[in-house]
């Protein structure tokens, strides 16, 4: 398929898919006997890279953290211990954002009872 069509069955602009394809994370194949345009095709391969990129930045990974995934997921062969050090790690970082976000909360609270309790 073109990138016209990835685009669509993916939901992403054409300007992001080059962007991750300029970043190496999908790959495009051009068709070597077509000089005449540098269309490239994608396969569902690309497909089910981009889906997991879309699913792993919902979950707060960063590109590089997609990057190293797609690599231990597509092209390792003994991936599973780099993958759950990924995973783990995100786990880790984002119980210290809950963390976080409870104290911030609290401090909220806090300042709207303040506030609640001035205007009486």
């Amino acid at each position: 398929m073109l990138i016209n069509e990835l685009s669509k069955r993916t939901g992403l602009s054409i300007h992001t898919i080059r962007y991750y394809e300029n970043l190496g994370m999908i790959e495009g194949l051009s068709n070597e006997k077509v000089k005449s345009n540098n269309y490239k095709h994608y396969d569902d391969n690309v497909v089910e890279r981009l889906e997991i990129i879309i699913e792993a930045k919902e979950v707060g990974f960063t590109l590089a953290e997609i990057k190293k995934i797609l690599t231990a997921w597509f092209e390792s062969i003994d991936s599973k211990p780099e993958t759950l050090e990924l995973f783990q790690t995100k786990i880790k970082e984002i119980d210290n954002k809950i963390k976080y976000f409870k104290q911030t909360r609290k401090l909220l609270e806090k300042v709207c009872e303040k506030l609640q309790n001035d205007e009486n």
